[in-house]
């Protein structure tokens, strides 16, 4: 019988036991991590989770918050007013990316992240103490899509610059996961925005408290963000330039560079850009917002006049959706320290596929509220998302247009593909019905598939298509 208990126990050892054998082979991945690359992860997370509750908490609450800064009009009338108190969040977001790139490829990294979150809190102070349509008129309505404008161009910064940053400081594979894991953060932060907007909301409390959270939230991370360090690649792209400098004007370049490393330079700085990669990047970062737009916010119609649903309903029942996001995240997260990110990225293009195109039928035939959330639930698990490529995705842009290029392209595609359902769904649904959706739905979908295809293509290339190797640099 000892012999026996022996034997057993010792098939439970953890380098024989399948499920604790994946756990730590994915831990393995973090150990080679230096405590400050840590200090990085732990303050880039945390600020993106404070930078995404003080965003969605406007959004969250729009449906509380568009009656008090809009004039009261007819349901169609509303509904456009909605979409355009949504959209511009989003529709100056390639202007502010167009000034936050040359920041970020010029100056830093780290400068572009404390600049977004700073103006983040300054923006989160004015919507607070922002007087209602009743007391100064249609000026309300005008500064809070200032403050809402400031706030997408915020956000955009902010995200883009914190997966730069990880991507040029964290190796690969363990930068897969721990930039996939930003977007966990982002899907907290929305989640704490719900929560407090349903307890304001459902309590009777006043709402510009939860503004001025978000404002001391937003500060706070502005301060802890200062204590990060500009990214290794940052910092050898600008001795790579200085170095150019000087080899481009000729003073003693033969001595202080040699023909060799002068011809490299050139090589450095002439690196192409393809036009087919900057499209492809653009075709991925389409699908999310479309699938966000859908999930969220093209329900809340039918819950509001179909069942009844009150703002206060509303928001508790997209709260719920927000934790099913934020589960979904954190299993694609932990996938990615297993397979490959853009395997994933293709699965769930492909069965995002089929549930798009019976989305209209499931949407016809539902009956009530529980089959319309499940509904949902499924359009968030399957949703074309860049994640968990984001790292893989801008590590093939050069590195001296990087910040530029990809956060120029991300914020045109939620520009577009926020405008575009917020709008065009309007108009579709009352000449198809649910079946408007197909007219942006199937074109998005297949050109998600088009650009993981391509994506997939240039990590061959690099022999770095593989399921979880060795950290390559």
């Amino acid at each position: 019988m000892g012999l026996s208990v022996q034997v057993k126990s010792a098939k439970l050892k953890p380098t024989q036991t399948p499920g604790l054998k994946s756990l730590h082979k994915s831990a393995g991945l973090f150990s080679s991590l230096t405590r400050e690359q840590k200090e990085s992860i732990g303050l880039l997370q945390i600020g993106t989770f404070l930078e995404y509750f003080d965003l969605y908490l406007y959004v969250h609450m729009a449906v509380l918050l568009n009656e008090i800064f809009f004039p009261k009009t007819d349901p169609h009338t509303a509904s456009l007013l909605t979409a355009v108190a949504f959209c511009s969040t989003y529709v100056f977001r390639p202007v502010g990316a167009l000034i936050f790139g040359w920041i970020g490829d010029h100056i830093g990294r780290k400068p572009t992240i404390v600049i977004t979150t700073a103006m983040m809190a300054i923006s989160c102070l004015v919507m607070a103490n922002l007087p209602t349509y009743a007391q100064i008129g249609i000026a309300a309505a005008w500064i809070m899509m200032i403050c809402r404008i400031a706030q997408g161009i915020s956000s955009m910064g902010e995200v883009m610059g914190a997966e730069i940053y990880l991507t040029e400081t964290i190796q690969r594979p363990a930068r897969y996961a721990v930039t996939a894991f930003l977007e966990v953060a982002a899907g907290l932060g929305a989640l704490l925005a719900l929560g407090i907007a349903f307890y304001v909301t459902s309590s009777g409390l006043n709402w510009r408290l939860a503004f001025w959270a978000g404002a001391a939230i937003a500060i706070v991370g502005a301060f802890a963000r200062t204590r990060l360090r500009e990214t290794p690649e940052f910092l050898e792209m600008k001795r790579q330039w200085l170095k150019k400098e000087i080899h481009e004007t000729n003073l003693e370049a033969d001595s202080v560079l040699g023909t060799d490393e002068g011809a490299q330079l050139n090589a450095t700085w002439k690196e192409p850009v393809r036009a087919k990669t900057l499209v492809s990047f653009f075709l991925i970062t389409c699908g999310w917002p479309f699938c966000m737009y859908v999930a969220y916010f093209y329900f809340n119609p039918l819950l509001k006049e179909n069942f009844g649903y009150s703002p206060e309903d509303i928001i508790r029942h997209n709260f719920f959706l927000a934790f099913v996001s934020v589960v979904t995240n954190i299993f694609i997260t932990y996938l990615s320290c297993r397979v490959h990110p853009l395997k994933i990225n293709k699965i769930r293009g492909i069965l995002g596929l089929f549930l798009m195109i019976s989305l209209p039928f499931l949407i016809i035939n539902s009956t009530n509220p529980a089959q319309l959330f499940l509904i949902q639930t499924f359009i968030l698990i399957f949703a074309l998302h860049d994640i968990p490529s984001c790292a893989v995705l801008i590590s093939h842009f050069p590195l001296y247009r990087r910040f530029t290029f990809a956060s120029v392209l991300w914020s045109l595609s939620r520009a577009l593909m926020f405008a575009v359902p917020s709008f065009g769904l309007i108009y579709l649904g009352s000449y198809f019905g649910h079946f408007g959706l197909w007219v942006i739905a199937l074109p998005t979908t297949f050109a998600f598939l088009y650009g993981v295809s391509h994506f997939k293509g240039l990590e061959r290339k690099r022999n770095l298509y593989y399921s979880c190797g060795p950290s390559i640099s």
